[in-house]
């Protein structure tokens, strides 16, 4: 499993990495100011976890059979997507509704973190 979280750690920073360039170098001017703001803080929070999601793949490396840790980073991941997928969707399309469903991925990172703290806690 360590190298199956450790792959998409490495997919997602790719991801934030290309996705933030983009932000910065092919949104402004087409995007309203505010949602630029919406789509950097997608960037940010994308980057934040895919580390989060690193992290757990390292320790999924010595503590193998944790589900603590498998479910901390699914969550990680459904977050990424919920989250920041939100707000990348709604800078592209202007849907600003869908910032309803961006907390929805913020419970996922709150759940994580909070399961990587109890499997950190009981593993190490």
């Amino acid at each position: 499993m360590a190298k199956y979280v450790l792959m998409i750690a490495a997919i997602s920073g790719f991801l934030a990495v290309t996705l933030g360039a983009f932000g910065a170098h092919g949104l402004k001017g087409r995007v309203e100011e505010d949602l630029l703001t919406v789509y950097h803080t997608g960037v940010e929070y994308h980057f934040y976890h895919t580390m989060a999601l690193l992290a757990v793949g390292v320790l999924l490396l010595q503590f193998t059979q944790s589900n603590l840790l498998i479910w901390s980073g699914w969550l990680f991941l459904f977050g990424i997507v919920v989250f920041s997928g939100s707000l990348y969707v709604m800078t592209f399309t202007g849907l600003r509704w869908l910032g309803a469903i961006t907390p929805i991925g913020g419970v996922g990172f709150l759940v994580a973190w909070v399961l990587l703290a109890l499997a950190i806690f009981r593993e190490v």
